[in-house]
């Protein structure tokens, strides 16, 4: 067979680890020819596209990003997009696509499988906010940057007594932030799931330090929002494919800390550093699994379906049924673990 693979939206560590792995398996064993799309499905629109073997991907697996390029195009946001879509696979001689995305690529790659295209689909949410998968890869790689980066932040913290806001990233869901916010010992952790009373918030952080603890450490998720009431904030601006532009929020909170309490407070926006370097060991072999997976699919033309991770087995779900799993939020049982240590 002659199979295509693309990526789209954001990158995240771990994505030359999934390409690297289908290619792997789909010479090797199965005797297909792949290519590699360039720019998402922009790439196919418009045909430009590199050929992927072993040599190709050779020394990819620990660099981060997507050789291949990403984007958040997609066919449907033009008259003709599906037209050309389909003329590029046909020009090219693709006879499967493996579609690497989350919420947005692999909602188009859904509504491509039910239009009759060959599609099979690879879940990518730096997130990890997806549902019907327990884990994305890319995910735990942040978790770890920001955890480092929250070690370093106490040393300063402590040697100015002062109080320290890390925004992270978690557009709808604060799994990065929850478990950032545990393994680095924060203070207080925000979540979009969870909108906090920034008296509250204030009220916990005067707790600590009028015992004679100090050296407070705010994690904040980037979509963090205030209950009703509570907090003034602008409306965010929205990019052209339609989503908010977020991050600003610990500003806003570091702000509001400091002018309460009286205590220097300081702001820390990781942003893309999050998503930049080399995937960690978790994240290689889970992208590597979810590769093999994704061309072992193509193979037995399952078309239309998402491989997942599930009780920690690689299996696959129709991703008509992942957009009805819809978002995968922060488990409550989780929060109230980090909610154990709030401002002690």
């Amino acid at each position: 067979m002659r199979v295509g693979i693309l990526t789209g939206g954001g990158d995240c560590p771990g994505l030359n680890a999934v390409i690297r792995a289908a290619v792997r398996k789909g010479t090797r064993v199965h005797g297909d020819e792949i290519v590699g799309f360039l720019d998402g499905y922009q790439g196919v629109v418009d045909q430009r596209l590199m050929r992927l073997d072993i040599e190709a991907l050779r020394g990819k697996l620990p660099i981060g990003g997507t050789i291949l390029g990403t984007s958040r195009y997609q066919p449907f946001m033009d008259e003709d997009g599906v037209d050309r879509f389909r003329q590029g696979l046909a020009d090219q001689g693709v006879d499967a696509l493996i579609v690497i995305g989350g919420e947005g690529t692999l909602g188009a790659a859904r509504d491509l499988a039910e239009l009759g295209f060959p599609v099979v689909g690879v879940p990518k949410t730096i997130d990890n906010d997806m549902g019907g998968t327990e884990m994305t890869f890319g995910f735990q790689t942040a978790v770890q940057i920001c955890t480092d980066a929250i070690d370093r932040l106490h040393t300063t913290a402590e040697s100015h007594d002062r109080v320290m806001v890390v925004e992270v990233m978690g557009r709808h869901a604060g799994h990065i932030a929850v478990w950032s916010g545990i393994a680095g010992g924060a203070t207080v952790t925000l979540i979009p799931e969870e909108p906090f009373d920034i008296d509250s918030v204030c009220e916990a952080i005067l707790r600590r330090h009028e015992s004679g603890r100090f050296a407070s450490i705010v994690v904040v998720a980037e979509g963090a929002v205030p209950a009703p009431g509570t907090l003034e904030l602008a409306a965010p601006e929205v990019d052209m494919y339609g989503h908010q532009r977020l991050g600003g929020i610990g500003t806003t909170i570091g702000g509001e800390i400091e002018r309460r309490t009286g205590y220097e407070t300081r702001v820390t926006i990781l942003g893309h550093i999050q998503r930049g370097g080399t995937p960690n060991a978790f994240d290689r072999v889970l992208a590597t699994r979810y590769g093999v997976a994704a061309i072992d699919l193509v193979h037995e033309g399952r078309y239309g379906e998402m491989v997942a991770l599930q009780s920690d087995r690689i299996t696959s779900i129709p991703l008509v049924e992942a957009k009805r799993l819809g978002l995968k939020t922060v488990d409550p049982q989780l929060y109230d673990v980090a909610q154990v240590f709030f401002a002690h």
